[in-house]
């Protein structure tokens, strides 16, 4: 089964220049997060923006809904910024047959500390087992699309209450 990663930019690409958090998107970090991890799996990167989920427009999501409808692949995981990527999750939530993992990190791939390699990881098992839909993995937990939100106070993604 080919996984086809495509990546947005967001938190888990940024780079910070200084304390008062400049920062760009850089390069993907997928590539070494699957590496480092021993991932032994067949796989394509498509990088399709380099943006911060926050600029991110309602074309862009039309563009990456478009992408997938008339791709040939079955299995996607999108690294997308947290801040937008609810709204990004329930655009493509009309995409039939596909199973479509949404994941990110609230903290960017290049620190020490970060979790970014987790989520990965739990979007690469979700998207093997579970059924056609559109999920996020985040904190810890799969959610279907729809059913979670992120919980800005407590900087971690929930299910609706």
């Amino acid at each position: 089964m080919l996984i086809k990663f495509i990546t947005t930019g967001g938190t888990i690409d940024k780079i910070y220049f200084d304390a008062i958090s400049q920062f760009e998107v850089g390069e993907s970090q997928l590539q070494h997060i699957l590496a480092e991890g021993l991932a032994h799996l067949d796989y394509e990167v498509v990088s399709m923006f380099r943006k911060d989920s926050l600029e991110l427009t309602d074309q862009d999501r039309c563009t990456l809904r478009d992408y997938i409808a008339e791709d040939s692949a079955s299995h996607y995981i999108i690294t997308h910024g947290t801040d937008t990527m609810v709204e990004t999750a329930a655009v493509l939530r009309d995409v039939p047959e596909q199973r479509i993992v949404l994941t990110g990190a609230l903290t960017p791939a290049r620190f020490k500390t970060t979790d970014a390699i987790f989520n990965v990881g739990m979007a690469v098992a979700a998207v093997q087992t579970v059924a056609a839909g559109v999920y996020i993995a985040m904190s810890g937990r799969v959610f279907e699309a729809g059913s979670v939100r992120k919980n800005r106070a407590e900087n971690r993604f929930e299910l609706i209450t």
